[in-house]
């Protein structure tokens, strides 16, 4: 089966080389342009053809929303057409490719909770390969991810959103490796929104375990006031380097794989003969192979992460707590949660 695969891609590689060939400008100077065309957003959606022009489906809807008459006016820069930005009084709440790829991914999470998901409550073993992937991948986030990260009592309590975070990132990233498709999590705005998610959750989490009081308490780092100037903006900025950090790792992850699987392919085109597919056709495929596995790791990943820092900032109730208990009347010590926070928090 494999190596019909890399047959069937090695014929088509070179039917396109020949094919962009005959285009004259449809040659190697195309490939950085069709790359970078695949990977960035677009107000349309197209059938895209190796190193020729997409045919074009469909126009999406453009709404603008402007906070000043003609703010949304566009105007026309060195790279086209542009609409006017926030900044200058212009909300842009326009459907996208990427929008529509997240509605799918939306779509086929709801499809995998009614299809598989087990409703029938008087019997407790689901049945069939699907169900029981399901409930593997449930319960790997819920005792792995959650439990382990956050903590026996308060780990269930985030499962939901750890749960919706990891399959809705696993599908936009699934969806990005199907023909046509887009890869959502190629985007910086879709990975900002959800570390921002986690960074709300994060903060929640953090005030409800110590109280708003011992929040910010913990800004200040425990030391000295004479040192808060300087604690408290190292702790804030520290609280805004953990959603960066999701942003960036997803971001860059799912795009430098796009990136280097065209490259291969585009090499191709560049180097203008088609033997050159005996080459990177078969690591083009083993490319692809691997983003399926990363496909899935950086759905863990990012799950993983927004775990461990839901679990840092619960830890802070806990290490107040058990500080507390530790210094008052009680004759056994500091508590087992003043342990486990310092576990939790590192």
């Amino acid at each position: 089966m494999r190596k019909a695969m890399v047959l069937f891609a090695s014929l088509f590689a070179a039917t396109a080389w020949a094919a962009g060939s005959a285009g004259g400008e449809q040659g190697g100077d195309d490939v950085p342009g069709y790359i970078l065309h695949h990977v960035v957003d677009s107000p349309y959606l197209e059938i895209e053809v190796p190193l020729s022009s997409p045919i074009h489906a469909a126009d999406l809807p453009q709404i603008l929303i402007p906070f000043s008459e003609g703010a949304c006016t566009p105007r026309m820069t060195d790279h086209g057409q542009e609409i006017p930005g926030l900044m200058e009084g212009c909300l842009d709440l326009s459907i996208t490719k990427h929008t529509i790829m997240m509605w799918l991914a939306a779509l086929l999470l709801l499809g995998t909770l009614f299809i598989w998901g087990n409703r029938d409550k008087t019997k407790l073993v689901p049945r069939g390969a699907g169900a029981n992937l399901i409930e593997m991948l449930v319960l790997f986030v819920r005792d792995e991810l959650a439990i382990k990260n956050i903590g026996k009592e308060e780990g269930p309590r985030y499962v939901p959103y750890l749960l919706t975070a990891f399959f809705f990132i696993l599908f936009m990233n699934l969806l990005g490796l199907v023909p046509w498709m887009a890869t959502a999590t190629g985007n910086l705005a879709v990975t900002a929104s959800l570390a921002v998610c986690t960074f709300i959750v994060t903060q929640v989490a953090g005030i409800r375990a110590a109280g708003l009081g011992g929040y910010l308490k913990h800004l200040t780092g425990g030391v000295h006031p004479a040192l808060w100037f300087i604690m408290i903006p190292v702790e804030v900025l520290g609280l805004f380097t953990k959603p960066f950090a999701l942003t960036m790792r997803l971001f860059a992850n799912m795009l430098a794989g796009h990136i280097v699987l065209f490259f291969l392919l585009g090499l191709i085109f560049i180097l203008g003969h088609p033997a050159v597919a005996a080459v990177s056709v078969p690591f083009a495929f083993a490319i692809y192979l691997l983003e399926l596995f990363v496909a899935f790791v950086q759905a863990y990943v990012f799950t993983m992460l927004s775990a461990l820092f839901i679990g840092m900032s619960v830890a802070m109730g806990h290490h107040d707590h058990g500080h507390a208990e530790g210094h008052g009347h009680s004759e056994t010590g500091p508590s087992h949660d003043h342990g486990k926070a310092h576990m939790l928090g590192g």
